[in-house]
């Protein structure tokens, strides 16, 4: 039964019927195997799969198979390796990849697939090009799940059923053609989805250098030249070491600048599943946001006994083990919605006169400037830690109440542009992936070349027509039948 409404033109058909030579792979033995009669290969996975539009399987490893076995196994231009096993619970197995003649021609050796993957060589009167795009419409579709079985952790494609799966077929001449169209247009696909795929990073970089303006000055060296600029009479001189900030800003340490509380190292007994106080841990605390996943409860009663560690919400915490990842410190609000909590050990919070200096702070710590002191000061073990005695000496450099909060306010003003901007390219990126099955659903419902049929009807007609193609497969397959019915009778 085949996936689509095909033009009267076409002809449908399995896709066994459709190739002239099917082997498994082979994995071989390792590289400095010495038995005679084996040879080193090159032996593309599906673990090449993933990149192979930029690498076309250059990462294959080096193995040494028999001699004899490459004789069937050896890849040659226009053979599609299918994936038959491996995949996963959102991978599915059945994923297919087109070999040319550049693949092969990055290796010194021949190429095969290993015994995870499935040779397909179809027959020569088949666009092989045209084949493989339908094989990977096929897999996008989801279709291709119908035809797998096997654990959680490795799928196998029930190759037998599988190879039953009706093919639309156009004449040979509208095959190359809908191949080049296909080519040309999912190429302008690909290149529009990287452009976008890499807006995200360069908003993560004008974060950054937002963040960067507002922590140094820059972002209100306007504002401040333009207002009655009064400083933060702290009675504290600036410090030689933070040199970028402006002069009316007076640089401190954090634990002069707000009140840092490390967390309580309470006993594991006393520790619930259940309850109305939550233990604050470091589990607790992500990257903006507060995580009650596999939440943890302490007495009520904690909260007379240890009031220094009372987590109300709104308080700004932060891990002290693992603190950073991928350039970002887990820094996060304790929810408004929550009860009071207890700040467990490894967690930090600050207390500030007021939100508009919380708010700052937020900002603050997710500068590249305060970071870089994490880094400095983190534990060279499995499990990084931060000491909040460390902590407590950062330095911090600080302008007055006004311009904190015009800071906060520009800030504010320039994320929501970039996030506004982010969820544009998210909207963009689904429809592009989108658009990719779209075409190739127009390809093979034979809407992208209506008007190349009826421009070239005598390339799809009479001896050129689909019907007379499958007729010459047929013939052709017929031919090697009994050759192959020999090779058994002498195997048995």
């Amino acid at each position: 039964m085949s996936l689509l409404q095909i033009p009267e033109l076409w002809q449908s058909e399995a896709l066994e019927n459709l190739l002239a030579h099917v082997i498994g792979g082979d994995w071989g033995k390792v590289p400095d195997h010495q038995e005679e009669g084996y040879q080193c290969v090159a032996c593309i996975r599906g673990s090449e799969f993933r990149n192979w539009a930029r690498d076309s399987g250059r990462t294959a490893v080096v193995r040494k198979v028999k001699e004899n076995s490459l004789e069937k196994r050896s890849l040659l231009p226009g053979d599609i390796l299918l994936e038959i096993s491996g995949g996963g619970p959102d991978q599915p197995v059945g994923r297919t990849v087109l070999i040319n003649q550049s693949v092969l021609d990055q290796f010194d050796t021949p190429v095969i697939g290993t015994n995870f993957l499935r040779l397909l060589r179809p027959s020569a009167s088949i666009n092989q090009r045209y084949l493989n795009r339908y094989l990977e419409f096929f897999y996008s579709s989801g279709e291709v799940v119908r035809y797998q079985g096997g654990s959680n952790n490795l799928r196998n494609l029930k190759f037998k059923e599988y190879s039953q799966i009706s093919v639309p077929i156009p004449s040979p001449a509208e095959q190359k053609v809908i191949a080049d169209k296909l080519d040309t247009l999912l190429a302008q696909v690909e290149n529009t989805k990287a452009r976008l795929e890499r807006i995200p990073q360069i908003l993560k970089h004008f974060r950054q250098s937002v963040l960067a303006a507002a922590v140094s000055g820059r972002l209100t060296e306007e504002w401040r030249g333009s207002h009655d600029y009064r400083c933060l009479a702290l009675g504290l001189e600036k410090s030689d070491e933070v040199t970028s900030c402006p002069r009316e800003w007076q640089t401190m340490t954090l634990a002069d600048a707000c009140n840092v509380v490390s967390g309580n190292a309470f006993k594991s007994n006393e520790f619930t599943d259940t309850g109305t106080t939550p233990a604050i841990k470091i589990s607790n605390v992500q990257y903006g946001a507060f995580e009650k996943k596999n939440q943890q409860y302490l007495p009520g009663s904690h909260l007379q006994t240890y009031r220094k560690f009372e987590v109300l919400p709104g308080d700004l915490l932060m891990a002290l083990t693992r603190p950073i990842t991928n350039d970002t410190l887990k820094v996060c609000r304790y929810p408004i919605t929550e009860p009071a909590g207890l700040l467990n050990q490894r967690v930090a919070k600050f207390l500030f006169n007021n939100e508009q200096q919380k708010e700052f702070f937020e900002l603050l710590f997710q500068s590249n400037y305060f970071k870089l002191q994490v880094y400095d000061k983190l534990s060279e073990t499995l499990q990084p830690n931060l000491s909040p005695v460390d902590l407590k000496k950062f330095l911090v450099s600080l302008p007055s109440s006004e311009e904190q909060t015009e800071i906060v306010r520009r800030v504010d003003q320039l994320f929501a542009h970039a996030n506004h901007i982010e969820q544009q390219v998210n909207n963009a990126l689904a429809r592009v992936n989108n658009l990719t099955q779209s075409i190739l659903a127009k390809a093979f419902r034979g809407e992208l070349t209506e008007q190349w049929r009826n421009d070239n009807p005598e390339l799809t007609s009479g001896e050129n027509s689909a019907g007379a193609l499958l007729e010459r497969i047929k013939t052709e397959r017929a031919k090697t039948k009994p050759e192959k019915q020999r090779r058994r009778t002498t195997r048995a």
